[in-house]
């Protein structure tokens, strides 16, 4: 299913996509060394429940999973790069920590990851990792336009990946948004241009560069959800929610100071 929002849906996606943006720099702000990932998943709860909104993971059950996942936000630490249960682990000094939210908010849904070095310690590589995500995210937004396909989306992605070094896995990648998380179309880290579905205004899509230092390959925990490098090596995920309009691109969920 791909939907396209109309002006009142648009702005139902703003509030959501602003609340994720608020969500994940206050968990940010108080993600410190000894903070545990449970600790995380209860603020993260709190703070949805307050707000009038709806986690989009604790039920959520597909079929690459095992079960419901039972959280309400993904902690991916050091070699654990997407759906990273929370579990009860307190956080070190120099961990490379991703939080991943989806949240839906009166009917429409905002998804966006952000990655992060606790503490004072910088471990080799690990700014490097996430900068070079960062820098992927934006070429992917600057591309997306109307007219623009899919697959230009996820060459401009992949083209800042393959020059930081990094070897990409497309198994996983971003994806259509609107009234539920996942829909179509999916978007490739890596693809080749002028391929895919044609953007249209009022589309939403959330983008999601990740990458592991040293593979491509991803092993599953024991919980059936936690997705990690298969080297042991350190890994990056970044992702906004955006709205294709008549002009380009909006960002749904940078935080209030990036406004």
């Amino acid at each position: 299913m791909i939907e396209i929002l109309n002006q009142a849906e648009l702005a139902r996606a703003r509030v959501t996509g602003a609340l994720v943006a608020e969500i994940l720099q206050t968990i940010r702000a108080r993600a410190t060394v000894g903070t545990n990932l449970l600790e995380i998943d209860a603020w993260t709860q709190a703070m949805i429940v307050g707000s009038g909104a709806q986690s989009c993971y604790v039920d959520y059950a597909p079929s690459f999973g095992r079960g419901p996942f039972a959280h309400y936000i993904c902690t991916s630490v050091n070699d654990a790069v997407l759906h990273g249960r929370p579990y009860d682990y307190a956080l070190r000094d120099g961990d490379l920590l991703t939080l991943d939210l989806a949240v839906t908010k009166d009917g429409i849904a905002a998804d966006a990851a952000i990655s992060f070095v606790v503490g004072d310690a910088r471990p080799a590589g690990s700014l490097e990792l996430i900068e070079a995500t960062e820098r992927a995210l934006a070429a992917g937004i600057a591309a997306a336009r109307p007219g623009a396909r899919v697959g230009d989306l996820s060459h401009a992605i992949g083209t800042v990946l393959r020059a930081a070094g990094y070897r990409i896995n497309t198994q996983f990648g971003g994806h259509g948004i609107g009234s539920t998380m996942h829909q179509d179309p999916h978007v490739s880290n890596d693809d080749r241009p002028g391929r895919g579905y044609k953007l249209r205004p009022g589309l939403l899509l959330a983008l999601e560069p990740w990458v592991m230092a040293d593979t491509a390959d991803l092993v599953v925990d024991g919980d059936g959800w936690t997705l990690r490098s298969a080297t042991g090596c350190r890994t990056a995920h970044t992702e906004h929610t955006i709205a294709i309009t008549p002009d380009g691109a909006e960002i749904l969920t940078l935080p209030p100071s990036a406004r």
